[in-house]
């Protein structure tokens, strides 16, 4: 008797209506665990083909290797469902329509997730519909809109435009010039520093140096240069450079536009700067954050997938994706680079956390490593970073780093120091000085987040977020009590009356709510009228421009998304009324780690 036959019979047999619901069910269980298995035999062979045979048979036996083929990961992906499958979800709690949202590496974790946070995928899922309906018109707008401003911004305004107009002399902007500047370089005009002065005197012999952190000058220098930093980001490659030389005497070390294997473009800029070129104390590696017309973005910000990295926790996938790590498209390329040890991406590079140069062994392997990848991926900016920072280390070396940005840019600034603690690159992660962001969304889990505050915040606080009262952004993605989104570190709270408070969470995690949604608007409506006054009681340096007060305008309708601009961190940092917190200083970062930081990274890397 064939199969199908004896398949037949036993339908006829359980063809009752009691029985006939519960095969369907079985049946369509058996065919789903069936294709998952499939797929997941598919990634393991891929995996093969892509890996040495060295390679692949060491990670299988590894007891650790192990992992690669179950390690969890969630993706959302609004474009996988459909309006009727989005309404009975969020109307019927119908979780077979909400899980054609989701993908991941087993099935209970998608019913749980479905169901446990329906409403918040339910936000992700129809605010990221929205920003890609949007996407083109957006990009469009953005492109008017930097014309229009350079336009007026290069012939003095309406008055000059129009008589530049009648002489025959109008300047048309050049995008990728010295003198094109960003919107959001036109919603905050200032490009000095604070007081630049003190930072450099502070920073030009050893001695002041190790007492940058110990002085309140000192404090509010530093973080203004990397909030400054955190704004000069958004711009081109010439504009940075301009700035960084001529207005604040520091050498500009290089700029780069790094890819996205995801997004499939170079869409993460990140630029390097010393604070001199010879002899160097400070290094400056600023991330560039969201761009105000950039739908990809904003569906980065709002995304709720995330991949799950033994023994570290879960991570934001998106973030991954930026600073080259991984693409979703294909998971097991997140294990590729998530390893305890690194894969070694770059020649010349050692992936053991050494800045000496490598043996010859390591650069055959280094050969073959290159062979296996394309251009593109080598210009991935965790690499790029990587490699150039330990350049720079060996060439500086009584250099401490700091990592900044603003937005976007603030979570890869922590998230890259994150991955060298990974990677085990001791000693890289030994001349960190500090992390320093702005507006930044969270990056991970509550296990990331325990696992990281042993390394940036022994035996001080080395990690600061900087937070301005209703910033939606550093409220993404959505924490509750069960969520796994949560932030670390020391958080800089400033309220629209740039009064500081040290806590460990903002207030209004969640940016939901009627108290939150009365208390926000009504202060944006007092932003709005601080806006006109506050060049009067501050000084010109805070007069705000038009288009800034456009923006505040806007923000009565939108107020987390108004207060997220670079404008209220540059006054929260200037005039910030409370500063209380001790930051790090060279000489406490030295002793320890010359005190064991090294031994504390690896004993948390294999028993954390």
């Amino acid at each position: 008797m064939s199969s199908f036959s004896l398949l037949h019979q036993v339908i006829n047999i359980f063809n009752a209506p009691k029985y006939s619901l519960n095969l369907e069910h079985l049946l369509k269980h058996n065919l789903e665990y069936w294709k998952s298995t499939q797929k997941t035999s598919e990634k393991v062979f891929m995996a093969a083909a892509t890996s040495t045979p060295t390679e692949f048979e060491e990670n299988r036996n590894d007891d650790d290797k192990s992992e690669m083929n179950i390690a969890n990961y969630l993706i959302v992906s609004p474009e996988k469902g459909g309006i009727l499958d989005l309404i009975r979800y969020m109307v019927w709690a119908d979780m077979g329509s909400g899980v054609k949202f989701l993908e991941s590496s087993e099935e209970r974790i998608m019913g749980g997730e479905a169901a446990d946070h329906r409403w918040i995928i339910l936000v992700s899922i129809i605010v990221r519909k929205i920003i890609s309906l949007f996407g083109k018109p957006m990009e469009y707008t953005g492109f008017v809109a930097d014309f229009f401003l350079n336009l007026l911004f290069q012939n003095g305004g309406i008055m000059g435009l129009f008589l530049n107009f009648l002489q025959g002399k109008v300047m048309t902007p050049q995008r990728d010039t010295e003198t094109f500047i960003s919107t959001i370089g036109h919603l905050d005009g200032r490009i000095d520093l604070y007081r630049d002065e003190n930072l450099l005197e502070q920073l030009d012999n050893s001695v002041s140096a190790e007492k940058i952190a110990t002085e309140e000058i000192g404090n509010r220098a530093l973080m203004d240069l990397c909030i400054m930093a955190s704004k000069l980001a958004y711009e081109n490659a010439k504009v940075v450079q301009s700035i960084v030389v001529q207005h604040w005497k520091m050498h500009f070390v290089d700029f780069y536009n790094c890819w996205n294997d995801f997004q499939k473009e170079m869409s993460t800029q990140v630029f390097i700067l010393c604070d001199k070129p010879k002899d160097a104390n400070l290094i400056l590696i600023s991330f560039r954050g969201t761009e105000l017309f950039d739908a990809d973005d904003w569906v980065t910000d709002f995304d709720y997938s995330w991949y799950e990295i033994p023994k570290l926790g879960r991570v934001h996938m998106g973030f991954l994706e930026a600073l080259g790590l991984g693409n979703r498209a294909d998971t097991t390329t997140f294990h590729n680079h998530l390893q305890t040890k690194s894969t070694n991406f770059n020649h010349g590079y050692d992936a053991y956390g050494s800045l000496s140069s490598n043996t010859d062994s390591d650069m055959e392997e280094n050969v073959g490593h290159k062979k296996l990848l394309s251009e593109k991926v080598k210009k991935t900016a965790y690499y790029a970073m990587r490699k150039k920072l330990k350049s720079i280390l060996m060439e500086h070396k009584n250099a401490k780093f700091v990592v900044t940005g603003h937005s976007l840019g603030g979570a890869l600034a922590v998230l890259f120091p994150t991955m060298l603690v990974l990677h085990q690159q001791t000693d890289i992660m030994k001349r960190l000085l500090g992390v320093y962001t702005f507006g930044q969304p969270r990056i991970g889990n509550l296990q990331l987040a325990k696992f990281m505050e042993a390394h940036l915040e022994y035996p001080v606080p080395k990690y600061f977020r900087v937070v301005y009262s209703y910033d939606l952004v550093p409220r993404l993605p959505c924490d509750d009590k069960t969520f796994l989104y949560k932030h670390f570190g020391v958080c800089l709270y400033y309220n629209s009356l740039y009064i500081e408070q040290k806590l460990d969470e903002e207030p209004d995690p969640n940016f939901y709510g009627l108290r939150n949604v009365v208390s926000a608007h009504l202060n944006s409506v007092w932003e709005l009228i601080r806006s006109f006054v506050v060049g009067y009681t501050y000084g010109p340096m805070y007069k705000e421009s038009w288009l800034m007060v456009f923006v505040r305008i806007m923000g009565l309708a939108l107020p987390g998304i108004a207060a997220h601009g670079p404008t209220d961190y540059v006054n929260s940092v200037r005039l910030g009324k409370e500063r209380i917190v001790r930051m790090s200083s060279f000489r406490e970062v030295s002793a320890a780690n010359d005190a064991g930081d090294g031994a504390k990274m690896n004993f948390m890397l294999h028993h954390g």
